[in-house]
């Protein structure tokens, strides 16, 4: 029996096939329930004992050598076949396009790359927020206009649960579960209530920065947003502090870069005063080092925050706020080579 399965593998060895018809021929001659193979196994039955074991290693061998050669055989005319008809089987059935970053995204990792550079760790925090670390721990009046309804979403009308109107509260709960030295940026999604236009949103990105330490002072943080300034805008960029005021900083300070279209000359898109506003700044309110559990008599701080949407206006020149949100992919097309 031995010399019939030996002559069988020779024979599987040398099958050829012009077609599948031929291929499935074959198959059905040696591997299905009447075929050769299979029948071998009946004779298995009546083998001595002693030669069963290399004989049932014999026919599975057969068996296994059998069904690659069919299935080769399958593969090498299913493959002539689409090569006759000019088609490549190994293609996908339509072109892969590839995708690209959201041009928020790629503004908010390079401002995020420039402040680790600094030093600055990246925390987050729950988009749904308390009173406490959006308001109250950041020294806002009970009375303030940002609790009103119309700047505001509160929760199912609870007071005291809201959507974060700014990326502060990041900074309330890091200070709470911290001790300084503190250097962080918080980065994220922030909701205020206003009517959508091309110039505002109902929701936005912001980018805040917070620095805790033992004698920080307002000419470190003149030289950390002149630092970023020129990082973002370029080597020649310069920038000027007006004074302002936010609950939570004092001294509080608008910052303005030089416009970089004409040179601090002055044109239509700076509206001729050759500067263009990028953010909001100052030194930590004692009274929120306080609030949040940090001695403003031996530590002292200041306070960085950027809208995402704006910075990125002033790179691309994209005129429309709604645009970053609306998925149009003519639009996002433009920021393939960008990234």
């Amino acid at each position: 029996m031995l010399d019939k399965i030996n002559s069988l593998k020779a024979e599987v060895e040398a099958l050829t096939a012009g077609d599948a018809a031929e291929v499935e021929a074959l198959r059905i001659k040696y591997l299905s329930k009447k075929g050769i193979i299979p029948a071998l196994l009946v004779e298995f039955r009546s083998v001595p004992a002693d030669q069963k074991r290399a004989i049932g290693v014999a026919i599975n061998e057969l068996k296994t050598l059998a069904t690659d050669k069919i299935n080769a055989l399958r593969e090498s005319v299913e493959t002539q076949a689409a090569g006759s008809e000019g088609l490549d089987v190994t293609r996908s059935a339509a072109a892969v396009k590839l995708g690209t970053r959201h041009p928020l995204s790629l503004v908010r990792e390079e401002i995020i790359d420039i402040f680790r550079r600094l030093g600055f760790t990246v925390a987050e925090g729950p988009e749904i927020e308390d009173d406490w670390h959006v308001f109250s721990s950041l020294n806002f009046a009970a009375d303030h206009p940002a609790r009103d309804m119309q700047d505001t979403f509160f929760i199912q009308r609870n007071p005291d649960v809201l959507l974060r109107t700014h990326t502060s509260s990041v900074q309330s709960r890091v200070m709470e579960n911290s001790k300084p030295p503190i250097r962080i940026i918080c980065p994220g999604r922030v909701y205020r209530n206003e009517a959508i236009s091309a110039r505002a949103h109902c929701f936005f990105h912001q980018v805040e920065a917070l620095y805790v330490d033992r004698n920080v002072s307002f000419a470190d943080l003149r030289q950390t947003l002149l630092y970023f300034a020129r990082e973002m805008f370029g080597p020649e960029t310069q920038i000027r502090l007006r004074p302002s005021y936010f609950p939570f900083t004092e001294p509080s300070a608008e910052m303005d870069i030089s416009c970089d279209l004409c040179g601090g000359k002055g044109c239509g898109f700076c509206k001729g005063t050759g500067w263009v506003e990028i953010l909001g700044c100052g030194m930590v309110d004692p009274n929120v080092l306080e609030a949040c559990g940090i001695d403003s008599k031996v530590y002292s701080g200041f306070a960085l925050g950027m809208g995402i949407e704006r910075i990125t206006n002033l790179k691309y020149r994209v005129k429309d706020l709604r645009m970053f949100s609306e998925n149009d992919t003519r639009f996002l097309d433009e920021f393939t080579s960008a990234h």
